[in-house]
């Protein structure tokens, strides 16, 4: 399961995206400025309150990473 922490203003959570929709990635994304809840959780998976965060069944990966996302996605 991929989620991905965003905010609205975020020029990299858009290219993450666009990057799992190119690869045919499902991915759930959660908005950190609008949701108290997903922030929280993205900070204690991350200890980052920068965004994108990203976890991929447990590998955290802060930022735009395409080799890490790769790597996670094992591609």
């Amino acid at each position: 399961m991929i989620k991905i922490y965003t905010t609205q203003i975020c020029p990299y959570c858009v290219m993450a995206k666009e990057y799992f929709k190119e690869k045919n990635i499902c991915y759930e994304e959660y908005d950190v400025a609008a949701d108290e809840k997903a922030s929280e959780e993205m900070i204690a998976k991350s200890q980052q309150m920068g965004v994108p965060v990203i976890d991929i069944n447990g590998a955290i990966i802060v930022g735009f990473n395409r080799p890490e996302i790769d790597k996670a996605l094992r591609l």
